[in-house]
């Protein structure tokens, strides 16, 4: 008798829609049931029946209204549980639609770019809202709820443009993944410009990738405490909004989950968290601070960079890696403790935080990578818990345990500086932007000056490399466009590629005679140079060591090799490099009725000192043979007052 009186109730409805409406449906019948698989009718306000010919409609296939721009407005048949694949995509003046609560499946792009689409009411029976499913429609209200394992795809109403209110009831379990492809982010609300108020029900457990991405108008969230996993990219782009509350149960944090979030003050990641993605608080710049709980064991690759207003960061006990980049442009950042869980600082960590004034280095860290303190210009101390075992600091400056490698020299002090005895290396980007060093003294103790070491040292005006170094790295004074002359002791064997590159005040360069090889452009755009006096052979060198050094001129010893014409190794013109009677400094003159003079030429060299009393007809003779014990040696004439003029010159012997 039941079936008998569905029967009858089918062929009532069927008898109720006129045969002319019925002849618009294109469908196909599978046991007992009618698909509708095309639309032939004029348009406008369109039903969709309950029955044809006695018999249940029970889903409208895929592409079945595809690009029917006649249409305006639909009602579905109560016995329609399924919406196929992209059935009304691109009905452009469709502007509502009536679902029944028989349908449990809104298929893949089933509405998708349904552009005047403004108000559609998705029923408690709906389990799954396909990928695409109503993107780019101008809906401005949305309510989902269901029951069972209802789940929201990837775009289902992305650049949903009007969109202003989102309610995910009860039954939701998961908000799909989206994707990056190049019309942009494509999450289930990614680009919902005008969304400002988001509901998330007790029942989610999973926020996909890009879900709210680039949602410019919202302003809080509230991520109840079901939701175990917030996915890659999940508020990225959310430029107003202010604050979120991570719930309870949220086990990790995807990568830029939080990225672009620019007016993101607050934030409160709960003690469930155990992974935060990378670059996930990336160029918050509102955030004023944050707690690192302490179940996360690693702040990853640029976690909270560009983060300009964070002030305040408390590191958990649990982590032991803070990975490259992870603070770096963190200008607000004036003081840090890492914990002693930490072993490792990353490239450039800390990069940029230029209010930072001190640190404090826990008893476990081991490794501290490149630049990981650079450009903290007032940065004034690097302290080391005194039980690390690859640490040390003095004073603030920040060495290896034995204090045999100074390691890291804080941005903020200024002056002069003498690095201690013990030291036998400058590790490379030691002094790195160090803007405010003025001088440094380098003594015999150091074999070895390391990449990078004093490169940006704007201040710096002059270097004397000790005696005992016998290689300056690469870039090792780049950009120390405060130097105004260097002096290369005769140690030092090769001089690095780009080793004082863009010393734009650099005038004199003095080089050892031990120096065998010079990297590629060591003098490139010193602009100010006109001198180099090698004390020994031509070294090996390309001609790009001098470019764009217009006025240099290289000065070569009596007896060395190499400079066979005026284009010597170093590719610019070469000269011989003789004795000079210093004219200008406080040695020249009568004293104590003697007249002297300094010499300047290369230490070490024998220059003989001849005399004659009158220009007209000169007899020249030999008065003195001086070896000069350094660059500067100072002679005086005992009989010079016995002639009433005296005249003299230098050569080598």
């Amino acid at each position: 008798m039941k079936t008998n009186l569905i029967q009858t109730c089918l062929l009532a409805a069927a008898l109720a829609l006129p045969a002319v409406a019925q002849s618009q449906f294109n469908y196909t019948t599978n046991n007992g049931a009618i698909t509708i698989t095309g639309y032939t009718g004029p348009g406008g306000a369109v039903t969709i029946p309950s029955a044809i010919n006695g018999l249940p409609v029970t889903s409208i296939g895929s592409f079945a209204f595809f690009d029917c721009t006649s249409l305006t407005n639909l009602t579905i048949g109560n016995s329609v549980t399924s919406i196929g694949q992209e059935a009304f995509e691109y009905c452009d003046n469709l502007t509502s639609v009536t679902i029944p609560n028989s349908v449990t499946n809104i298929g893949f792009g089933a509405f998708d770019s349904c552009t005047n689409l403004a108000g559609v009411t998705i029923p408690n029976s709906v389990k799954s809202i396909g990928d695409f499913a109503f993107f780019k429609c101008r809906l401005t209200s949305v309510t989902i709820s269901g029951s069972g394992a209802t789940s929201i795809g990837y775009a289902a109403f992305g650049s949903c443009t009007s969109l202003t209110n989102v309610m995910i009831g009860s039954g939701v379990t998961s908000i799909a993944n989206g994707f990056l492809n190049e019309a942009g982010d494509t999450g289930a609300f990614s680009q919902c410009s005008s969304l400002t108020s988001v509901t998330i029900g007790n029942d989610v457990t999973n926020i996909g990738d890009y879900a709210f991405a680039d949602c410019l108008a919202l302003t809080s969230v509230t991520i109840p405490d079901s939701v175990t996993s917030i996915g890659n990219e999940t508020f990225n782009g959310c430029t107003n909004l202010t604050k979120v509350i991570i719930g309870s149960g949220v086990i990790s944090i995807g990568d830029f989950a939080f990225g672009e979030c620019v007016s993101l003050t607050s934030v409160t990641i709960p003690n469930s968290v155990t992974s935060i993605g990378y670059a996930a608080f990336e160029d918050c710049a509102s955030l004023t601070s944050v707690t690192i709980p302490s179940n996360v064991t690693s702040i990853r690759f640029m976690t909270f960079v560009s983060c300009y207003s964070l002030t305040n960061v408390t590191i958990g006990d649990s982590v032991t890696d803070i990975v490259d980049f992870a603070f770096e442009d963190c200008t607000g950042l004036t003081s840090l403790t890492i914990p002693n869980s930490v072993t490792s600082i990353g490239d450039d960590a800390f990069y940029s935080c230029s209010s930072l004034t001190n640190v404090t280095i826990g008893n476990s860290v081991t490794s501290i990578g490149f630049y990981a303190f650079s450009g903290c210009f007032n940065l004034t101390a690097i302290t080391a818990d005194t039980n690390n075992p690859a640490y040390s600091s003095v004073n603030g400056v920040l060495f290896d345990k034995s204090r045999a490698k100074l390691i890291a020299y804080p941005g903020g002090l200024g002056g002069s500086y003498a690095i201690p005895d013990s030291v036998t290396s400058i590790g490379g980007l030691a002094f790195y932007d160090c803007s405010n060093l003025t001088g440094v003294t380098i003594p015999d103790s150091v074999t070895s000056i390391e990449d990078s070491a004093f490169g940006g040292c704007s201040s710096l005006t002059g270097v004397t490399i000790g005696n005992s170094v016998t290689n300056i790295g690469s870039d090792a004074f780049d950009s120390c466009t405060s130097l105004t002359s260097a002096t290369i002791g005769n140690s030092v064997t090769s001089v690095g590629s780009g080793a004082f590159s863009s010393c734009y005040s650099l005038s004199s360069v003095t080089i050892g005679n031990s120096v065998t090889n010079i990297g590629a452009f060591a003098f490139a755009d010193c602009s100010s140079l006109s001198s180099v006096y090698f004390k020994g052979n031509a070294p090996a060198a390309d001609g790009g060591v001098f470019y764009l050094d217009y006025n240099a001129t290289a000065y070569y010893l009596p007896g060395t090799t190499g400079w066979a014409d005026s284009s010597a190794n170093p590719g610019i013109p070469a000269l011989p490099w003789l004795p000079l009677i210093q004219t200008g400094d406080a040695g020249f003159g009568v004293r104590t009725n003697q007249f002297g003079f300094n010499i300047a030429w290369a230490s070490g060299q024998t220059v003989v000192v001849e005399a004659c009393a009158n220009l007209a007809n000169p007899v020249w003779s030999p008065i003195a043979t001086n070896t000069l014990p350094s660059d500067s040696s100072y002679f005086s004439d005992p009989q010079s007052s016995n002639y009433p003029a005296r005249f003299y010159r230098l050569r080598s012997p």
